[in-house]
């Protein structure tokens, strides 16, 4: 297997995405252990020259300084969801109906990105290869997990100034195409409250799991609306994505918890999200275990309406919206605009067949390096630069 560093070395083997993709998904790096691999992405980068590279935790950030009248900050993050059962990886390369595909977890989620990122970052800023823009690339750690244990998040606390720019990529898939903005997410817990008893008299208890019989009732009835935001609908979703209760076999449960997971159109706040599902289950307990609100589409910022019409002119992606949440909210959060753009079905995130076209790689490595190289330059319009 090729190291990072073989993989992304311009000219050579660097030019095989595939061959790129595929060492970055072979090391595993499921949430909290992202180590391993924040230590070869730091390891490739410090050998190039061109490039300044820190470290926080197990993420990595590498930044030209060109002097150029703007910064475009690319980021993207390591870790992946748990591997399926049996695992998918190492990766594979697949025959599918529309030509080969590779198939492994994080392909899709989202280490196709990450593999763009770093063959460009390995090829932009070299002599003879200088971009119009000042780059800063970003790698960060636990984007798969709770909002208070993200990378970038923390990188946003601790040290904004690693992230300053006038524009954001977020790799984040988006079949080729612009995605802009994103929903925002909240999980509550809706508990309930019985009293417990030997199973065998249950009249002398009150069981806390039928008790919460009309929760699952309300979210069966939902409708979850589309929600229009500066030109792009956004579905909303709301269910149920765990519920616990009970202590033993022949005990009544005294207690239960349904947790609930709402993406909420970004043109609501995360208190009005909230204020919302309380009002949906009105009469329960309603506990509050994670939150992020969501980015509008942004897309009426000069430089982002650019890049859409330079990613349509090479890929044919219209801008669509981003249903999932993603850390262009973090970027909209710090006055920078951002979109999502990489390879890969959105759709095949997470799921055990995740795979990506192999066909999509190089259009979506093109289309970002042309507009950078070309694109991003100081015409008078756009956010103030940040170097």
């Amino acid at each position: 297997m090729l190291t990072l560093a073989q993989a992304a070395r311009p000219g050579g083997p660097g030019e095989d995405l595939v061959a790129l993709l595929a060492a970055v998904c072979d090391i595993e790096s499921v949430s909290g252990r992202e180590r391993p691999l924040a230590d070869a992405v730091e390891v490739l980068l410090r050998a190039q020259p061109h490039l300044e590279v820190l470290r926080d935790g197990d993420c990595v950030v590498a930044r030209t300084h060109l002097d150029r009248p703007r910064r475009v900050v690319v980021a993207g993050h390591l870790d992946t969801v748990p591997l399926a059962d049996p695992p998918n990886l190492p990766t594979r390369l697949v025959d599918g109906p529309d030509g080969p595909e590779l198939w492994g977890r994080g392909t899709v989620d989202m280490k196709a990105g990450i593999a763009i990122m770093l063959a460009l970052a390995a090829d932009l800023g070299r002599p003879g290869v200088e971009p119009t823009c000042d780059l800063t690339w970003v790698f960060y750690d636990q984007e798969e997990v709770e909002a208070v244990r993200n990378g970038l998040g923390r990188l946003a606390r601790n040290r904004p100034d690693l992230l300053a720019g006038d524009f954001a990529i977020v790799g984040e898939p988006s079949d080729g195409g612009i995605e802009g903005g994103c929903n925002g997410t909240i999980r509550v817990e809706v508990r309930t409250r019985g009293v417990a008893a030997h199973s065998a008299r249950a009249w002398a208890g009150v069981n806390a799991i039928h008790l919460a019989a009309p929760v699952l009732d309300r979210l069966a009835a939902y409708v979850p609306a589309q929600v229009e935001v500066d030109g792009l609908v956004y579905r909303e979703s709301l269910g149920a994505v765990g519920i616990r209760g009970g202590v033993a076999g022949n005990v009544v449960p005294d207690a239960c918890v349904v947790t609930v997971n709402y993406r909420f159109a970004p043109s609501r706040s995360v208190d009005e999200a909230e204020a919302h599902l309380r009002e949906l289950f009105a009469g329960f307990e309603v506990v509050v275990t994670d939150a992020a609100g969501g980015a509008r589409p942004g897309l009426d910022a000069p430089l982002a309406a650019a890049f859409a019409q330079a990613v349509l002119a090479v890929t044919g992606g219209s801008p669509r919206p981003k249903y999932g949440w993603t850390d262009v909210a973090r970027f909209a959060q710090l006055g920078i605009p951002a979109v999502n753009f990489a390879p890969g079905d959105p759709l095949l995130a997470h799921k055990d067949d995740e795979r990506v076209p192999v066909a999509q790689l190089a259009p979506c490595r093109d289309a970002l390096r042309a507009w950078l190289l070309a694109g991003p330059v100081d015409r008078g319009v756009g956010a103030v630069s940040r170097s």
